[in-house]
C-alpha cells in the first residue's frame, strides 16, 4: 500500500472548488470550467473533478458516501480487523490451555 502525499493545501483545494462552482456560468460547460481552473493552478483536471464532485457528495447535492461517512466505515473496518486478531489469540490461546489440562496428570 503506497501514502500519497497532498500537493494542495486545502485552502487551495477549497478554493478552486468554489471557483469552479461559482464560475460555471462564465465558462460553455463545468467540463472547460475545470480545464481552465485547473491548468491556472496545476493540477490535473480529473483530480480537480474529483475534489468536486467530493465537495457536492459531502454537501448533499450528490448522492455517495460522505467524507465523514468513509471516515467512520474505515474506522470501524479496522477495529473489527483488531478484534477478529484479538479473538483469534484468544481461542488459540483457550485450546492450548485445555490441552495443557487434559494432558496434565489426575490427583488422586
Amino acid at each position: 500500500m503506497t501514502k500519497t502525499t497532498n500537493k494542495y493545501s486545502p485552502e487551495v483545494r477549497e478554493r478552486a472548488v468554489r471557483m469552479v462552482l461559482d464560475g460555471a456560468g462564465q465558462h460553455e460547460s463545468r467540463w472547460s470550467a475545470i480545464m481552465s481552473i485547473s491548468s491556472k493552478i496545476g493540477c490535473a483536471p480529473q483530480t480537480l473533478n474529483e475534489w468536486v464532485k467530493k465537495v457536492e457528495v459531502d454537501t448533499g447535492q450528490r448522492g455517495g458516501v460522505t467524507t465523514e461517512q468513509a471516515e467512520k466505515m474505515k474506522a470501524l473496518e479496522r477495529e473489527v480487523r483488531e478484534l477478529k486478531q484479538a479473538n483469534e489469540i484468544l481461542r488459540k490461546a483457550s485450546a492450548y490451555f485445555a490441552q495443557a489440562e487434559l494432558d496434565r496428570p489426575m490427583k488422586r
